[in-house]
């Protein structure tokens, strides 16, 4: 992503304060916000795609002339970038409609802006945006990808991954994978606490899998210490370099945002305590519409506005005279369909709270046997899947009825290390690996729905990595995965120096098994139909998931 920025515009990250004010802009609502713009731009701009809160937002004068020319950013076609961009808007505004029914609907607001309701202009505008639609998918692939299902009727096929960027340090093990919303690069998060950003090879668009080269990352941030979490801008799009931002925290740091362009500080944000000390976030989540940056702490959730950089915040305890959710907050999640957000922490209990104040809603029972290390909602928004550490169980709670527990799915983690999982788009497969290196997906529509806690039976399991299978993300549009392996290594009582003959055989024995299960690697996969090409790619990429 940031080769190609240096024949963009130039002021990305000149101005740090005001670029951070309006990085919560999606970058289809920056036109609608300039001083001055065409009416009728704004009106369809407005019409289309913009949410409710994009109004009340403001923008600097810098980030204003940084929306001119964003077909450049990337290097990329506009064809295959448009495409990147259409799909990530539905999950963060948590519409689960059809993308014909979605484009009709927003013809239809149109034609009533303009004061015409009639069928005729409505076709016409259908038409017109049918014939994009077909440019689109003749000028490049990935659109036809767009409409490619997930098919887990076999085992996915690995394509290319990185491995050797990982291998330079002794256990630089990776600690999770996670997709930009659109879809166009990975993030990842490793042992040496360096944030990188890989962009997917053009190979894979035009489907030519046989010379699919090792990925290499294209920014590196290092942070200062211990990587606690991070995360991506919820509206994040490659076209536009104001949006391509995330952030992160680390041990006795700020949270940083970082340009996802340059790889450097665009600014900062920084929680105190009540002795005016620097204290680090254990979890982040931006809110859906990217204006709140989430940050846990012991007992505490601090809301920052992400137009606001600095100290300035609002701090909502989770514990009230000794009432509510006590813990660590190690994990967020945001509805899809409600202003609520969920909270997990590592006293082993999960609360539902409302967006506008923090007010506590439904305090989940502590039925998990560790901290709770990671979140998510479904699509439609009535069930909610929760995972922790040392917790050989996922549990599915349906949260019409709080303390219900629709079905539970069994997976082996046996260490305190995040084990993520994800959901497609759909909400249908639930994808974890484990401690054993084992990828488990569950198709969570053969559960039934009057379930009392029954065990759901996974769909396919498969080996994925020799070594603990950490990180697991879903692409938002096309059937890729991406895995992320490693765990810190403990050696055998056996590795020890001594003088016996046993000690002796004792380093024997447990050295070749630690090198076997030795795999600090992340690997992309292909889980759509499968082609000749990729048939081929599998067999040029199982060697490298075996170093």
């Amino acid at each position: 992503m940031s080769d190609s920025v240096e024949s963009g515009e130039s002021g990305g990250v000149t101005g740090v304060g005001q670029d951070a004010e309006a990085d919560n802009e999606p970058p289809q609502q920056v036109p609608p916000l300039v001083p001055g713009g065409d009416g009728s731009e704004l009106g369809e701009n407005l019409e289309e795609q913009a949410s409710p809160s994009a109004k009340r937002r403001r923008l600097s004068e810098g980030e204003l002339g940084l929306g001119a020319g964003p077909p450049e950013v990337d290097g990329e076609t506009p064809a295959r970038a448009g495409v990147l961009q259409e799909d990530p808007v539905p999950p963060a505004q948590g519409a689960s409609l059809q993308a014909e029914e979605r484009g009709q609907a927003a013809e239809e607001e149109e034609c009533h802006q303009n004061g015409d309701g009639g069928d005729a202009p409505l076709e016409g505008d259908e038409t017109k945006a049918e014939e994009e639609q077909d440019s689109n998918g003749s000028a490049d692939s990935p659109s036809e990808g767009q409409h490619l299902g997930l098919d887990f009727t076999q085992n996915p096929q690995a394509l290319t991954g990185s491995w050797t960027e990982f291998s330079n340090l002794p256990e630089n093990y990776l600690k999770g994978s996670k997709w930009a919303p659109d879809g166009s690069c990975i993030l990842t998060n490793s042992a040496d606490n360096v944030l990188r950003v890989y962009n997917l090879p053009p190979e894979l668009y035009s489907y030519n899998w046989d010379s699919l080269p090792e990925l290499s990352p294209v920014l590196r941030m290092a942070e200062g210490d211990t990587i606690y979490d991070y995360c991506w801008y919820p509206k994040m799009n490659s076209l536009d370099p104001d949006s391509c931002f995330l952030a992160s925290s680390s041990r006795d740091n700020p949270v940083h945002i970082w340009d996802a362009f340059y790889g450097e500080v665009r600014a900062s944000f920084r929680p105190y305590n009540h002795l005016d000390e620097l204290t680090a976030a254990h979890s982040l989540c931006f809110s859906p519409d990217g204006s709140q940056l989430y940050c846990g702490f012991d007992k505490t959730v601090r809301v920052f506005y992400t137009d606001r950089p600095g100290r300035d915040c609002e701090e909502r305890p989770t514990t009230v005279k000794k009432q509510g959710q006590s813990g660590i907050i190690s994990c967020f999640a945001f509805s899809p369909c409600l202003s609520v957000y969920a909270c997990g922490s590592y006293s082993r209990s999960a609360g539902l709270y409302s967006c506008q104040d923090g007010e506590l809603l439904a305090l989940l029972p502590s039925r998990h046997r560790g901290g709770l290390t990671h979140l998510l909602f479904s699509p439609d928004g009535n069930y909610l899947y929760t995972g922790g550490r040392k917790d050989p169980e996922i549990l599915c709670w349906d949260l019409r009825e709080p303390e219900k527990i629709v079905f539970s799915l069994r997976r082996n983690v046996a260490t305190n290390q995040r084990i993520y999982f994800d959901l497609d788009a759909s909400g249908r497969y639930l994808l974890s690996g484990d401690t054993e290196g084992m990828v488990s997906v569950w198709d969570t529509q053969t559960a039934p729905p009057d379930g009392n806690e029954q065990l759901l039976q996974p769909q396919l399991q498969f080996q994925a990595h020799w070594d603990c299978t950490n990180g697991i993300s879903i692409h938002p549009f096309m059937p890729l995965l991406a895995t992320s392996s490693g765990q810190r290594q403990f050696p055998s009582p056996g590795d020890g120096e001594g003088d016996s003959t046993s000690d002796g055989e004792g380093d024997e024995a447990g050295t070749p098994q630690q090198e076997i299960r030795q795999d600090n690697a992340l690997t992309l996969w292909w889980a759509g139909p499968l082609s000749p090409a990729a048939e081929g790619s599998q067999e040029q990429s199982e060697p490298a998931v075996e170093v």
